[in-house]
């Protein structure tokens, strides 16, 4: 079979913050040109060739020498308004997200983006409407799909282990450093709410994708949120207030039944095997998945623990789970997306994870402030463009 390239221009907006650079940009675009392109498997080839964009020029000049890019730019309109460039990437902070990819519709670009979509659900759907108009292909980023450990777990899912799914709880954070005796490893904006910071609007959308696509709609949410490190130091050492919360403790309903429980937190040490963990209890069977592990416990052979607090513990109950195998190669969660947004906007393939999903994840982020704000529990409509 004859063989085509075919050069693939993509914007990439926010490649000098952590995420858009090392897991969009290394682990995903260039590792992409490592393996010789994306093949379609109809003889076609994509090459994707980035211009990487940003406020700081130095900045993008030092990434694009240091991994032998050509195309680097400071200037939105007029990359956009080039029409050699097919797609635009965005992962700017949260409250310059939304003008932007404004403008990347308007221009006629496919659009893939980092979540939240925009800073509340009235923009957030007005940008997959305008999308949906112009007729241009769109997606979120929704990467914890991808993992190995979640998809196991999906595995389990859909083959059924659980029977009757009855609970999901979740514990994600770690410790965030103030920034005053050691360095913070996350930028200072997300703990001012005035920048769109804030643990709700960073994780709840995560949380929406992971238990709408696993378990169920979320059809209701109950929420209480706290700002811990009430002051911090930013880059420059510099003391200030954190306005935004860094820790959120919520209460999912969903639709079949299920309750889940996730607590996230940027003020808890780790005492669990991985960042993130999901326990998911079922009639049948129960499961805790991480990142990349699962283990699972079947009903026939769960023991029997007896509650008496006047005698040590004689089981060791992590040693009574059983480990799920990989049965496959799992990939970069992100490349892995890229790839399926890639085939998507040329191939044609099934895409489902768009600016609608990622209105729902907004969507949940405003209804999750809004219950910690009145101490109640909220209904979650189902979202209709």
């Amino acid at each position: 079979m004859t063989r085509e390239t075919t050069v693939v221009r993509i914007a990439m907006n926010g490649v000098t913050g952590r995420m858009g650079h090392r897991q969009h940009l290394l682990r995903s675009i260039l590792a992409l040109r490592e393996q010789g392109g994306l093949d379609l498997g109809d003889g076609t080839v994509l090459w994707p060739e980035p211009i990487l964009l940003g406020r700081r020029e130095y900045a993008l000049r030092e990434i694009a020498e240091r991994h032998g890019l050509e195309h680097v730019s400071t200037d939105l309109d007029a990359v956009l308004a080039d029409p050699s460039v097919d797609i635009y990437f965005d992962a700017q902070v949260t409250a310059a997200r939304e003008g932007a990819i404004r403008k990347a519709i308007a221009a006629g670009k496919h659009i893939y983006t980092e979540k939240p979509t925009a800073t509340g659900l009235d923009g957030a759907l007005e940008l997959a409407r305008l999308a949906r108009e112009k007729g241009v292909r769109h997606g979120v980023v929704q990467d914890k799909l991808f993992l190995p450990g979640l998809r196991k777990l999906k595995r389990l899912v859909d083959g059924g282990f659980f029977g009757r799914i009855l609970s999901v709880r979740g514990e994600f954070g770690y410790w965030v450093f103030e920034g005053d005796w050691q360095d913070a490893q996350r930028p200072s904006w997300n703990y001012r709410a005035q920048d769109g910071g804030g643990i709700v609007v960073d994780m709840f959308p995560h949380w929406e994708y992971v238990l709408h696509e696993l378990f169920g709609r979320v059809t209701s949410v109950q929420a209480l949120t706290a700002t811990h490190i009430p002051r911090r130091w930013d880059e420059h050492g510099k003391p200030y207030d954190a306005t935004a919360d860094d820790a959120a403790y919520g209460v999912f309903e969903l639709d079949g039944g299920a309750i889940a429980q996730i607590n996230s937190s940027w003020a808890v040490r780790v005492n669990r095997d991985e960042l993130v963990e999901f326990q998911v209890d079922g009639t049948e069977g129960s499961a805790v998945a991480g990142l990349r592990n699962c283990r699972v416990q079947h009903r026939g052979t769960t023991p029997k623990p007896v509650w008496n607090p006047d005698i040590p513990a004689t089981e060791a109950f992590r040693e009574q789970w059983q480990e799920v195998p990989d049965n496959g190669e799992f990939d970069n969660g992100f490349k892995a997306q890229w790839e399926l947004f890639l085939r998507h906007v040329y191939a044609d393939a099934p895409y489902r994870w768009d600016l609608v999903a990622g209105a729902r994840g907004v969507q949940l982020a405003e209804l999750g402030l809004k219950s910690a704000a009145e101490g109640r529990r909220i209904a979650v409509p189902e979202i209709t463009l």
